[in-house]
């Protein structure tokens, strides 16, 4: 029986799985965002959202206490500096986990987890113009890079523009002489 079992031993040992929670931290923190299978995210999620409160006092205690999870002196800079500003105001809840479907080897569930804070594709507000079928131009309009390009366009030299007129006068008259002979 599994009483009183908290968390999931992810098929390791300790040292594995310490270690291994540590590297997946420190990527985390470092890129923001990770792809993982959904069992690991959990554990993870567990792990990381202490040590991202413990950031938010930054004391030389509490950063002893993150780098003895972390081991990495770049991630506890990105950690304290950083995130601890973003979510200074944040009562909890810094990460999330969005599952992406099975992977294909193995069917094992996928998800990537991100800091919440981070997302620069949630956070947008405004909304996209929703598209219809119908061609979005107008028959009189014209469109900004119609526009830009006219623009671009240096305009030909006074001699070249002098000269086509006259050349296609003479190119039009020839055919109509002959066409009188």
């Amino acid at each position: 029986m599994r009483h009183n079992k908290k968390f999931n031993h992810l098929g390791r040992t300790a040292s594995h799985r310490a270690a291994m929670l540590s590297n997946m931290a420190v990527s985390l923190i470092m890129h923001k965002r990770i792809t993982t299978t959904l069992a690991k995210a959990k554990a993870l999620k567990k792990y990381v959202e202490p040590l991202i409160t413990k950031s938010k006092e930054d004391t030389t205690n509490s950063r002893r206490v993150v780098f003895s999870y972390l081991q990495d002196k770049h991630a506890i800079t990105e950690l304290f500096t950083v995130i601890s500003q973003k979510v200074a105001d944040r009562p909890g809840g810094y990460t999330r986990i969005i599952k992406t479907g099975f992977r294909a080897s193995d069917a094992a569930p996928m998800c990537f987890i991100e800091l919440v804070d981070f997302d620069e594709n949630m956070a947008k507000t405004a909304k996209k113009a929703k598209r219809t079928r119908r061609s979005s131009k107008k028959q009189g309009s014209t469109t900004e890079g119609e526009v830009k390009a006219a623009a671009t366009e240096q305009p030909a030299p006074a001699a070249e523009v002098a000269e086509a007129p006259a050349t296609e006068a003479a190119e039009t008259a020839a055919p109509a002489e002959e066409a009188q002979e």
